[in-house]
């Protein structure tokens, strides 16, 4: 697949589009392989929205499944996003056409990965996305190349920075979900419809490809069990800290017997542990291996320059002839991740318990978790105001999920209690 000149198409001209086109104006030459990289086709919804990069001598097109198979397009840029419609037709466009794509539409990997990585083998084509996970931070590549001989017991982190933002406002700010959510729409950070970020959807997208990656098999989006942060309050987060935790949003595929356990949820990680430190709108990412042990990694999720840069990258690796499937087995050979019950899975957990001001309440939640076979690793009880009753907080040992649930509605139906428990996991270490 040498070539002196290649000739991109790309399609979607948002932040990530934008920092592209800027990056291949400014640095055409400057992929290993030698040779040179010009634009020579957009497409996006608007032509005349106001952008802060010149498209003037650029062809455009309205369809970017046209885009896609222009004969002047040798390389297809797919930054639409969404799991279906124009980028999906428009990067099967591509493929079918012998054309390598380049993507960082994680919904669409997610959902259809197993699809497109066989067209892309029938094609003979490399199909890459190193900027759908973690933007710039270099997950793919991690587990697509550098751990391609190890295997992969699981892999957990942020994976969400708009969660990561909300979560680390919350805390330092003292203030609730909604008024950090509305701060971080007004700077940016979070969509009109954050429903994507905060339901830990898109955090499940991202965890669904690198179980993919990392067990080579194809991606099953429908095996992933998500929770989201907007159930999150703040006495939750101010109660967590007490007990030496920070609460973030952790997404995780765990091999297990018979299947992996793929889990986006809030959970608690250990003041100091470094998913706790990690803050603000920036991701990060253990991989843990039976022979390397644990490898972690931090960077930028998200932004112009991480993430153009992350195409840049796979735009480099097409022209250098780099070859490998595109989940780490043959197409034919992917099958989806079995799901794992989380019901049998042992897990710590946090429990808030919200009681009448009453002598004995104490001693009916402890009863209550003794009888099911729950044991109480840590406690606090302090009085917070406006919560509407006295909090009692605890932390349990590793314990089954179903064994915790059922403790959940026994506590609720007790009479000191007022209303259902609160209950988070706490991340493993």
């Amino acid at each position: 697949m040498a070539k002196d000149n290649w000739r991109v198409g790309v399609a979607g001209l948002g932040t990530v589009g934008g920092g592209l086109l800027t990056f291949l104006s400014e640095h055409p030459g400057f992929a290993p392989a030698g040779g040179t990289v010009s634009v020579t086709g957009v497409s996006a919804r608007s032509r005349s929205r106001p952008r802060p990069f010149d498209i003037s001598n650029l062809a455009w097109f309205d369809d970017p499944v046209a885009l896609a198979s222009s004969p002047n397009v040798d390389l297809f840029v797919e930054l639409i996003g969404g799991s279906d419609g124009p980028a999906k037709a428009a990067v099967e466009a591509a493929l079918k056409l012998g054309k390598p794509v380049v993507t960082a539409n994680k919904a669409l990997l997610a959902e259809h990965g197993a699809e497109l990585a066989a067209l892309a083998e029938t094609a003979g084509v490399p199909l890459l996305f190193e900027a759908a996970v973690m933007g710039g931070t270099p997950a793919v590549k991690m587990l697509r190349e550098a751990l391609v001989g190890e295997e992969v017991v699981a892999v957990s982190g942020i994976l969400n920075g708009t969660c990561n933002y909300i979560l680390t406002e919350m805390e330092a700010g003292g203030r609730p979900f909604a008024d950090v959510l509305a701060e971080a729409q007004r700077l940016g950070y979070a969509e009109a419809d954050p429903t994507m970020d905060v339901g830990g959807f898109d955090a499940a997208h991202k965890i669904t490809i690198l179980a993919a990656l990392a067990f080579g098999a194809a991606p099953n989006y429908a095996a992933a069990e998500v929770e989201g942060i907007d159930q999150i309050e703040l006495v939750d987060i101010k109660l967590a800290r007490e007990l030496g935790y920070r609460i973030r949003l952790v997404a995780s595929a765990r091999r297990g017997e018979g299947g992996v356990a793929v889990r986006v949820h809030p959970a608690l990680a250990p003041l100091g542990h470094p998913l706790a430190e990690t803050s603000g709108a920036l991701n990060a990412l253990f991989l843990e291996g039976r022979r390397i042990g644990r490898i972690f990694i931090q960077g930028p999720g998200a932004g112009a320059g991480p993430t153009a840069a992350a195409v840049a990258a796979d735009i480099a690796d097409v022209m250098t002839g780099a070859a490998r499937p595109v989940f780490q087995a043959p197409a034919a050979a992917l099958k989806p991740l079995a799901g794992l019950d989380a019901a049998h899975q042992a897990t710590k957990a946090y429990l808030r318990v919200m009681v009448r001001d009453q002598p004995g309440a104490i001693a009916a939640v402890s009863e209550t978790l003794a009888e099911v076979g729950v044991s109480i690793d840590s406690f606090l009880q302090k009085p917070v105001q406006d919560v509407g009753g006295v909090p009692i907080v605890l932390t349990t040992h590793a314990t089954r999920e179903a064994v915790l649930l059922d403790a959940v509605e026994r506590i609720a139906a007790l009479p000191q209690v007022l209303g259902r428990p609160k209950m988070l996991r706490v991340a493993p270490v």
